[in-house]
């Protein structure tokens, strides 16, 4: 069994009614939800943190490549949404 730590939050009720609401259409508990969010919240934050080093080593990102970027981005989501509509 994996180890959690046990919280105690406070959230404004439409905020938590929302989020039961995501939860139960993912099947999945909202404790469950929340770590899945949390998580993926701090992937993106990471991937902010990372191109904003690369641009100080190396100069901005030309229009060009963020347009590769978002098109590679979106490419690996459409992916995803595949392979989970499927599982």
């Amino acid at each position: 069994m994996a180890v959690r730590q046990k919280r105690s939050i406070s959230l404004p009720p439409e905020l938590a009614d929302a989020i039961d609401r995501a939860a139960e259409a993912e099947g999945t508990t909202v404790s469950g939800w929340l770590a899945d969010t949390a998580a993926h919240r701090l992937r993106l934050d990471a991937g902010r943190r990372g191109i904003a080093e690369w641009e100080r080593k190396n100069g901005n990102l030309t229009a060009d490549e963020l347009a590769d970027g978002l098109a590679r981005a979106r490419a690996v989501l459409r992916r995803s949404s595949t392979v989970s509509k499927s599982a």
